[in-house]
């Protein structure tokens, strides 16, 4: 029988020290029984996911830990984002993400407009897209929650943007996009906010003390995406289970098929144990199983280190845990455990630190009895230095 091999990311999960909990981070304060076996009877080390000189998005990091350098393969985080929507591109064609934010008193308030719900996004973005009509060379494409693209023909682009989650408090004016044909972004993101100044859902969002939608942020630019496919170098057969398109558009550009989970939100309300019983039944079929989870990662972003360390605790409990078993059901397996980048809570952002990675399974050796955290990690002493290093050696056996 060949090997079955599960990889769980919980995102943006890795933190620093936090006063809340004792100097702990959000991994050493959890209770994750689950993750703290796989690195006591398997192996824990550090992986550098983020080349030094790139950005430390989910995009860099995810395609690193997938096995894929992105020094070599990476054209920006819109282009991939287009794949998991299906979106045909021209290979002159630029795209970019379109968040709908909240700025107050000029600072960028929240990255995500309170995680506006996708019916309230589609309508005012059917709106500015309607406001738009008379710029022939553009399209708009609604997705889910805040998140959205813009795709622009015949416009040749070299900007420099800022993603939104990595500007909490501070002024957006300063981080405005710049370089070749910025006008035009910024032309769009000055109309978006006049467009949803009044608008009747902002108004109710506003009654509601929730965050309005103030305005579009555009940024993650890059043109069409290609990888080459997992299966033809490494013989292994994939499918991955994720609610945010940057993971799907990337499973698709590998041959991952996709299996969608009812419940599964993207967000901190997210079914947990729907996605860990999908994973224990897709091992069935498959060779790999990819689950990647993006509660920790928004909690990150929020500044908020209990609902952090408790979306860990469940996905410990009801991903990690179910998965683990139903691997050792099989005649060999290996599992590993990694988020792809800190978002510490302190600073709200990203960081291209190394994260913390436990494996066990077939020929799998400990190194360090201890429980799954970053101290842990780095004392083992095993460091991969290129994240796209680490997927060839775990799928060795």
């Amino acid at each position: 029988m060949k090997t079955k091999f599960a990889i769980i990311v919980p995102d943006g999960a890795a933190d620093d020290p936090l006063e809340i909990f004792d100097d702990k981070s959000v991994l050493d304060a959890a209770d994750i029984p689950n993750m703290d076996r796989i690195s006591k009877q398997g192996r824990q080390g550090i992986v550098q996911t983020v080349p030094p000189s790139m950005t430390p998005g989910s995009d860099v990091a995810q395609m690193s830990l997938l096995g894929y350098d992105p020094l070599r393969y990476y054209t920006g985080r819109a282009p991939i984002e287009a794949v998991a929507m299906n979106i045909s591109l021209k290979p002159s064609d630029w795209v970019f993400r379109c968040n709908l934010v909240t700025i107050a008193d000029g600072v960028m308030d929240d990255h995500s407009a309170g995680h506006i719900s996708t019916e309230e996004a589609r309508t005012l973005i059917d709106e500015l897209r309607q406001a738009l009509a008379d710029e022939q060379r553009l399209k708009l494409y609604s997705g889910v929650s805040y998140r959205h693209l813009c795709v622009f023909s015949d416009i040749e682009f070299d900007v420099d943007t800022v993603p939104p989650h990595d500007i909490i408090g501070q002024k957006a004016e300063k981080n405005m996009p710049k370089g070749r044909n910025a006008d035009i972004l910024n032309d769009i993101m000055a109309r978006s906010r006049q467009l949803f100044a009044n608008n009747e859902i902002n108004r109710v969002r506003n009654d509601l003390g929730e965050n309005p939608v103030s305005s579009v942020w555009l940024w993650g630019q890059g043109q069409k995406a290609m990888l080459e496919n997992f299966h033809k170098r490494f013989g292994v057969r994939g499918a991955a289970i994720t609610a945010v398109d940057l993971v799907r558009g990337l499973a698709k550009l590998i041959g991952f098929d996709i299996i969608n989970v009812p419940g599964a939100t993207g967000y901190l309300d997210t079914d947990y144990a729907a996605k860990g019983k999908a994973a224990v039944e897709a091992l069935k079929e498959y060779d790999l199983i990819f689950v990647h989870v993006e509660a920790p990662d928004e909690a990150g972003h929020s500044g908020n280190a209990a609902a952090k360390k408790l979306a860990v605790e469940q996905i410990d409990k009801h991903i990690v845990g179910p998965v683990h078993a139903a691997l050792k059901e099989y005649d060999s397996y290996r599992i590993l455990v990694l988020p792809d980048h800190p978002t510490p809570v302190e600073t709200r952002n990203h960081t291209d630190e190394p994260v913390p990675f436990a494996m066990a399974g077939k020929g799998i050796t400990g190194i360090l009895d201890k429980g799954y955290c970053e101290v842990n990690s780095y004392e083992s002493g095993f460091r991969i230095e290129r994240g796209c290093d680490l997927m060839e050696y775990f799928l060795s056996v």
